[in-house]
């Protein structure tokens, strides 16, 4: 669990709401179950008009990295590459075949079967190259679905703004109906705003920030099992992909 991110979220929330309360106000006044349907509501369906339905759901599924990060140590895929590469130059590639199933990672075991195969260098890099252009290109268009929210977020909380105040202007007769009007529509901004810039927009960045991540340690790989598919020396393989943790 991200725990720097709980904090934060922690943090920052309670910063509005005891900011709220040093200033004589009542915490009830932040809950407004119509301005929440009108920011909430209106930025889901906006997103959903723009965004293919696989790019969505994959969108929903990375919103969870944002507290539980995909978690590879890139020391321990070290030895295991150097590991492999150990063992090929005692017993050759296919004494890599029984360890296929062992491998979790699709991407690992798919470079793993192309190593077994005999492929040469050139040619594991090349597929594999392919494999992380487009596992980088569907993930970075799911994370701009969040960031995409975080810039409708503030412009359907101004529409909720506005709905309030249309609201205060007809019952303007009715002073005990205006109270509520002006509360929706000042509570619907602060909602846009504050889904934007505490919600939306840091998990995007997460996320993306998470990618880049992710992307090194596949490169790692395709570096490693390089090396491996040319014969190079396990200390030489070793070497090279220390440069990923340094």
């Amino acid at each position: 669990m991200d725990k720097l991110s709980i904090l934060g979220i922690v943090i920052g929330l309670g910063g509005i709401f005891f900011g709220q309360v040093m200033e004589g106000g009542h915490l009830s006044m932040l809950f407004q179950g119509t301005a929440f349907m009108i920011v909430f509501g209106g930025t889901v369906g906006a997103v959903m008009v723009q965004t293919p339905a696989q790019t969505l759901y994959m969108a929903f599924g990375m919103g969870r990295w944002m507290l539980f990060p995909p978690n590879l140590s890139k020391r321990e895929l070290i030895d295991q590459l150097v590991e492999w590469c150990t063992v090929t130059r005692k017993a050759g590639l296919l004494s890599l075949e029984d360890r296929i199933p062992e491998v979790r990672d699709p991407f690992m075991q798919k470079g793993l079967r192309l190593l077994v195969d005999g492929h040469s260098e050139k040619k594991i890099r090349e597929l594999l190259h392919v494999e992380n252009v487009l596992w980088e290109d569907r993930h970075w268009s799911a994370a701009r679905v969040w960031e995409d929210a975080g810039g409708y977020s503030p412009t359907i909380g101004i529409i909720g703004a506005v709905l309030g105040l249309m609201h205060v202007m007809e019952n303007l007769a009715e002073p005990s109906k205006v109270g509520g009007g002006i509360a929706v529509a000042f509570v619907a901004t602060i909602y846009g705003v504050a889904f934007a810039n505490l919600i939306y927009l840091p998990i995007a960045h997460k996320l993306k920030a998470i990618i880049v991540q992710q992307m090194h340690i596949r490169d790692m790989v395709v570096d490693g099992l390089a090396g491996i598919a040319s014969g190079d020396n396990p200390r030489l393989v070793a070497l090279k992909l220390e440069s990923y943790i340094s």
